[in-house]
């Protein structure tokens, strides 16, 4: 059974797959195009991160981030390798809609690549009933990168 908890990103527990969550976030876009966050981004106030555990094993993470009082923002997302296709990310992406009602926000939107890479993110993002969307939060528009959103 997959568990959830609001955790640290600088906990030592996360450090192996957040760092590969960050080399991929950052492998085949230029580092301006880049946006993924490390653990000091994602312990901001603004930031709220959950990690996902079966027994003592990691099996992903996911962070929500606040823009606005009514708008929300998707981050890091990443399933452990041992976990993919177990249904670790749609644990924590209906866990980040649910907490996002609850926080009053209309919307949510999400920042990814592009890239074939990113299929697997973005299928699943698509089949959560998110769109594409426009440009948000400051980020500068790129063909390297894809904005998606999700009304509430």
């Amino acid at each position: 059974m997959i568990t959830l908890r609001q955790d640290d990103p600088t906990s030592p527990a996360v450090a192996d797959l957040l760092a590969a969550h960050v080399a991929f976030g950052r492998a085949g876009r230029p580092a301006e195009n880049a946006h993924v966050l490390g653990a000091d981004g994602l312990s901001t106030p603004t930031v709220t991160f959950w990690t996902a555990w079966e027994g003592t094993a990691l099996a992903g993470f996911a962070a929500l981030k606040e823009l606005e009082p009514t708008h929300g923002e998707v981050k890091s997302m990443r399933t452990a390798p041992t976990f993919l296709r177990r249904g670790v990310a749609r644990l924590l992406l209906d866990h980040i809609a649910a907490t996002a009602r609850t926080r009053g926000y209309r919307r949510i939107s999400l920042e990814t690549g592009s890239g074939s890479a990113f299929g697997p993110a973005i299928a699943l993002y698509q089949a959560f009933g998110f769109v594409d969307g426009p440009v948000f939060g400051g980020y500068p528009p790129s063909p390297h990168n894809r904005f998606m959103t999700l009304l509430l």
